[in-house]
């Protein structure tokens, strides 16, 4: 099986694919979350990982990222769409809101967040994590299916799993992030390594607990999270359907040069 483009996301992503075909993928950091479906949108080869498993039983700190990661590469995958669940920490940012991210701050520990831990030493710009082409494509794509889209945010990524306190939130908000997230971290970073263009969707479920006295419901619940996601989650799939197809065949971005000067020289 070969693809060009990857779909990270939830199990409800699965119906996007026609004619897909389900395969187990060994690599060398162990198996992804799940079995890897390949499939066709709008005539392209499609590749689609749910992050957590096909019935979400597996936890954000215990995501295998880089097993994710390296089976779309082993696959042929040159660009990934990725899709999640966030938390507002800016009460401009709404409930129901689709953003695409352009900057993260990681605060998670204890995850393989390298491919380069033996043998070779690389140090990977992450100055712009996102691609900006990818980025541009998807912004246009929403406004051509009228959807309510933000192009930029900030998404601060924590460990997970539990929610933060309120302490935790106001300080997360004061310090001018605007989402916050568990998983993207280290998949973007990861995807840099492997020079895959890489862009962040994101679907606003909540506000975090420590933005609830500026405006914001009750502290945030898992089944909250969950409510809100199944109402945005068929806006988030026309989308990543309409990105795949409005992608240009030959990638413009600088993602694919991202080792180029990287590489410590012995």
């Amino acid at each position: 099986m070969k693809a060009e483009i990857g779909i990270i996301g939830g199990s409800g992503f699965y119906s996007l694919l026609e004619n897909a075909e389900s395969s187990d993928i060994e690599t060398e950091y162990g198996k992804p979350s799940d079995r890897v479906s390949v499939g066709k949108i709008g005539g392209r080869d499609v590749a689609f990982i749910p992050r957590h498993g096909s019935k979400h039983t597996i936890p954000p700190h215990m995501v295998p990222y880089r097993a994710n990661i390296e089976a779309l590469h082993m696959l042929g995958v040159n660009r990934i769409i990725a899709t999640g669940a966030v938390g507002s920490l800016n009460p401009e940012f709404r409930i129901g809101e689709i953003v695409l991210l352009d900057q993260f701050v990681n605060l998670t520990y204890g995850r393989k967040d390298t491919f380069y831990d033996a043998d070779q030493v690389a140090h990977v710009s992450t100055a712009d994590p996102y691609c900006d082409e990818m980025r541009a494509v998807a912004a246009r794509s929403a406004e051509a299916l009228e959807l309510e889209c933000r192009e930029k945010a900030s998404v601060l990524v924590v460990n997970g799993p539990r929610f933060s306190t309120k302490a935790e939130s106001r300080f997360f908000s004061r310090q001018g992030f605007d989402l916050i997230n568990m998983t993207q971290y280290p998949e973007v970073a990861l995807a840099r390594e492997r020079c895959i263009c890489y862009i962040g969707i994101a679907m606003v479920t909540d506000y975090d607990a420590g933005i609830v006295g500026v405006g914001g419901p009750d502290p945030v619940s898992y089944g909250e999270v969950t409510r809100t996601f199944a109402k945005s989650v068929e806006s988030v799939k026309a989308l990543a359907k309409r990105i795949v197809v409005d992608l240009p065949s030959a990638r413009g971005c600088r993602c694919g040069s991202a080792l180029d000067s990287a590489l410590a020289k012995a």
